[in-house]
């Protein structure tokens, strides 16, 4: 198969009609974990993300089931609404799978800590995101230059807005980008830079990914 992993997001355990907080969940799902081996469970927040390998894809119904009594013996609701899954494939596959019929509803993308990762690795859909928001921040930078923010208090704003913004979580998702993402993302810096909003020697996020965030940077 040239599936990778299943993986299966539970984000919503009810207790009665109130939704129980990240502190107390993390407690009381202290001892869920998978029923099959070679299954991996992890949690985060009151997330709970399920990851099967494709040697184990048709244990998918039987953990999922398994979540739901786990959830049912602890007073709590499994709300089949908000649990999806996801299919991995290899990128350059061009093979037609089949797969196990899903156990919760099935999606082509996933967001995870603001990050946004599609079935096939992809993350042009991440930086379509980022694009936008940063152009809203231009936006608002040229705003605050109008009104008299001197040059270097500008490019402080911009670090602390944009560039935050772009670099959030890049260990993560850098590495997935293709050379289009790379390219719209570096062409992103180099209007801040016409604009005025950066210094001209730093025109490729490449450089922004991998050198450390210290005092030299925010230059």
């Amino acid at each position: 198969m040239t599936s990778l992993t299943f993986a299966t997001s539970v984000p919503a355990l009810f207790k009665g009609l109130v939704r129980i907080g990240p502190v107390s969940y993390v407690v009381t799902a202290s001892d869920l974990h998978p029923v099959n081996s070679g299954n991996l469970m992890s949690k985060y927040a009151d997330d709970t993300y399920l990851v099967i390998p494709a040697s184990n894809a048709n244990t998918c119904t039987a953990e999922v089931e398994h979540i739901e009594a786990w959830s049912n013996a602890n007073n709590l609701q499994l709300n089949r609404v908000k649990s999806l899954e996801i299919v991995f494939e290899r990128p350059r596959s061009n093979r037609k799978q089949t797969f196990p019929p899903p156990a919760v509803p099935g999606i082509c993308r996933v967001e995870h800590v603001k990050v946004t990762i599609s079935r096939k690795f992809s993350v042009s859909s991440h930086v379509d995101e980022l694009l936008v928001k940063c152009s809203q921040s231009l936006f608002a930078l040229r705003t605050l230059r109008q009104h008299g923010l001197p040059p270097d208090t500008l490019h402080a704003v911009f670090q602390a807005v944009v560039i935050n913004e772009l670099i959030y979580a890049s260990p993560a998702w850098y590495g997935f980008t293709s050379a289009a993402d790379r390219g719209r993302l570096d062409s992103l810096l180099r209007r801040s830079a016409r604009l005025g909003y950066r210094v001209l020697s730093l025109r490729h996020l490449t450089v922004y990914v991998k050198q450390p965030m210290n005092s030299s940077s925010l230059k």
